[in-house]
């Protein structure tokens, strides 16, 4: 509440935490997944005055919420769409990274995948809306900060969506070169190996950030890394689902679910792993196809499979979703909360 002392703050927000995270593996890892967000996103877009409201834990001053005419009925995501207008009619918002309640999160990976396709859709619906607002074609208060950090924000849930796209491609292009490899030659190795670059250097930074900035383990941190790639193909979907529709219902999250069975577990990612098989059979028919001498071939083969390794590792994650294994097998998440506090008190000082 003190911080509306000052006239400029409009929203105060607090992070989205949970309380059973230590129930099982499956929500450990998506605890650790979360709380790069509220740790490491929002601390940084808080600098800039740039931070996205999201409903859970948060204030607004309600002349504020009247005279921008409310919540968005048509935006899935209609809390985040609401700060984004809080800052174009030029009001600040605050940041607090300290957790003053604690909710549930998703119990099965559907669930975890329902929620996060919310998210990513919701995100498309706001910036086409907001697209004239961002980009400055459209007269408003949004500081360069804030023009960044929405479109930058929000630009790898695009690039999962090009990443859907560039496999379709990449399987039809195979498919191609095996049934007709005197027509159709491998990508050039300079274009090949650009996804592959972008994604070792995405996981080192992942894995950088948790460990330095979230204060998380080693294996929390790959848990992180393992939860973030296993929604990559959920998240491809939303962002082309709203490039190409613009209404999608609310979906609420279930929360205290009842458990699924392992072979239903493993059913939640049959598109995913529809697409493993895929890549995984058009690298093999290459490399049987006997011009493997080519570094341009060999190159196309080490892309196929490494492109087929988030829809691997949501088969794994919903493997793990149903096997329901000890959370303890991670270390202990108040070890991760005490050092995140740490690190945040130790930023705030500065």
């Amino acid at each position: 509440v003190p911080h509306f002392s000052d006239p400029q703050i409009a929203v105060v927000q607090s992070p989205q935490d949970y309380r059973d995270g230590n129930e099982n593996i499956f929500k450990k890892l998506c605890y650790a997944e979360y709380k790069g967000f509220f740790h490491i996103g929002m601390v940084t877009r808080n600098d800039r005055n740039a931070i996205i409201q999201h409903g859970t834990m948060t204030m607004i001053r309600r002349h504020v919420l009247q005279e921008s005419g409310a919540w968005a009925e048509w935006c899935i995501t209609e809390d985040a769409e609401l700060g984004l207008r809080v800052f174009e009619e030029g009001h600040g918002c605050a940041y607090i990274p300290h957790s003053y309640g604690k909710g549930l999160m998703p119990d099965t990976f559907t669930d975890y995948k329902i929620q996060r396709s919310r998210w990513a859709y919701g995100s498309v619906q706001i910036l086409r809306t907001h697209l004239s607002q961002l980009f400055g074609f459209k007269r408003n208060r949004l500081t360069a900060g804030q023009r960044y950090h929405f479109i930058a924000g929000w630009l790898p849930w695009f690039a999962d969506g090009f990443n859907l796209f560039f496999n379709v491609l990449a399987l039809a292009w195979s498919i191609a070169m095996i049934l007709m490899p005197a027509t159709f030659d491998p990508p050039l190795i300079a274009f090949a190996v650009l996804p592959v670059l972008l994604f070792v250097f995405k996981l080192a930074k992942i894995l950088h950030l948790y460990l330095t900035r979230v204060g998380a383990n080693v294996r929390q941190s790959l848990g992180a890394i393992l939860a973030g790639l296993a929604l990559a193909h959920t998240i491809g979907r939303a962002v082309a689902a709203g490039l190409f529709t613009r209404r999608r219902p609310f979906i609420r999250t279930p929360k205290r679910a009842d458990r699924h069975a392992l072979f239903r577990a493993m059913t939640d990612a049959r598109e995913e792993s529809l697409f493993m098989l895929a890549l995984w059979l058009a690298a093999f028919g290459i490399s049987q196809s006997g011009a493997t001498q080519s570094p341009d071939l060999l190159v196309w083969v080490l892309v196929l499979l490494l492109q087929s390794l988030p829809y691997a590792t949501a088969l794994v994650f919903a493997f793990i979703s149903g096997l329901r294994l000890p959370a303890r097998w991670l270390g202990p998440t108040t070890e991760m909360e005490r050092l995140s506090h740490q690190l945040v008190s130790r930023d705030l000082a500065d």
